[in-house]
């Protein structure tokens, strides 16, 4: 049995990395990339709405403008690598699709693009719409404009994103490993985890950062990143290899990352977030409050760090410096500044106004 069946998984997002999209000539894989065509348009005729995150721009551009290190070797490099590479790949997929009897459709992001409300709202709408009308989207990062400041940088976690946004019940990775070992899979003896119920340490010692193919950006740290921001929003992850013809109708050996209910959209969308405009450490009383489904006062805030406005994304730290969960500001750094340690009244004299209920709410926060 196939991975996500359409009658469990009424929307899938599937990302296809680099290595397995183009060959080491940097050439597409055409045989390989129609039989996933193929797997797709068979699960649309049993109703799934499938949407894919495709990688290969940058490898496909870097050969045909005949730059070093596949594109890599510089940011402008990458850029125009992408910016060649993309029309190729978009080409492809509508192509491929096309002679399936399938609509492809182009969407490119940026990191901005998902980590401000009001934009990933827009793309969710968008995403929505071609789903619901039986559209392909094709969806990669805009790496021609993206910088390194506001990128993704891998498409595992635009991919779980993606999902959350599509409100997709399931995301495949494939990939050029078929999941996660307990170590390195070079090494001798590495044992393949078939089933993660929850992500804790344990589990994210055992990622290897490295990509084995040398192509992509991605590698297990970047996959288990996804699943934790896929989990978060309801949806199941599978790394799976992609090192098989049909990898969509094939049941290959993967791992599979559980997800428990999903928290509400809003704070789904907090917690997949990947920048913070700030921090705040808090005591060990406020990380118990706050466990308890607290919100979080300034009476249990230790340090703030960070120069955000009210209503920006913040990081809440515990003693030990391991971020606990993420919220919205309820105040400026400067007045944030101003009212650590303090209680009602002292915050009052403090700010020479009436101060919020808490510095971060808890409608506004998700716990990690």
């Amino acid at each position: 049995m196939s991975l996500f069946p359409p009658a469990s998984c009424p929307r899938l997002i599937v990302k296809i990395g680099s290595a397995l999209l183009v060959d080491e000539a940097g050439t597409v894989r055409r045989d390989w990339l129609a039989g996933v065509a193929a797997d797709i348009a068979e699960r649309s005729r049993q109703g799934q709405q499938v949407a894919v995150v495709s990688s290969g721009a940058i490898a496909l551009g870097a050969r045909r403008l005949g730059l070093a290190k596949g594109g890599r070797a510089s940011l402008e490099d990458a850029q125009a690598a992408a910016a060649t590479g993309q029309i190729a790949l978009s080409h492809v997929w509508a192509e491929l699709l096309g002679a399936e009897g399938l609509t492809a459709a182009q969407m490119l992001v940026t990191l901005d693009d998902l980590e401000h409300r009001r934009r990933y709202l827009n793309a969710a709408a968008t995403l929505d719409r071609l789903l619901s009308l039986g559209v392909v989207p094709v969806i990669n990062e805009n790496d021609s404009v993206a910088t390194e400041e506001i990128r993704f940088g891998d498409n595992d976690r635009l991919a779980a994103r993606v999902a959350q946004a599509a409100g997709a019940g399931g995301v495949i990775l494939l990939s050029d490993i078929d999941g996660l070992y307990d170590k390195n899979p070079a090494l001798p003896g590495a044992n393949h985890i078939a089933r993660i119920d929850r992500i804790d340490a344990d589990i994210e010692a055992m990622a290897d950062a490295g990509s084995a193919s040398g192509m992509g950006s991605g590698g297990m740290v970047s996959k288990i990143a996804a699943a934790r921001i896929a989990n978060a929003a309801g949806a199941h992850l599978a790394i799976a290899s992609g090192r098989v013809e049909r990898p969509l109708s094939t049941a290959a050996r993967h791992s599979l990352f559980v997800a428990d209910r999903g928290a509400s959209a809003r704070k789904a969308w907090l917690a997949g977030g990947l920048t913070a405009k700030g921090r705040l450490t808090i005591d060990a009383g406020a990380a118990k409050a706050l466990q308890g489904g607290a919100s979080l006062l300034a009476a249990g805030v230790t340090a703030a760090s960070g120069a955000f406005a009210r209503g920006d994304i913040l990081d809440i730290a515990g003693p030990d410096g391991r971020v606990l969960a993420r919220g919205l500001s309820e105040y400026p750094a400067a007045d944030a500044a101003a009212i650590l340690g303090l209680g009602r009244d002292a915050q009052e004299a403090a700010l020479g106004y009436a101060p919020r209920s808490a510095i971060v709410h808890r409608d506004h926060m998700v716990l990690l």
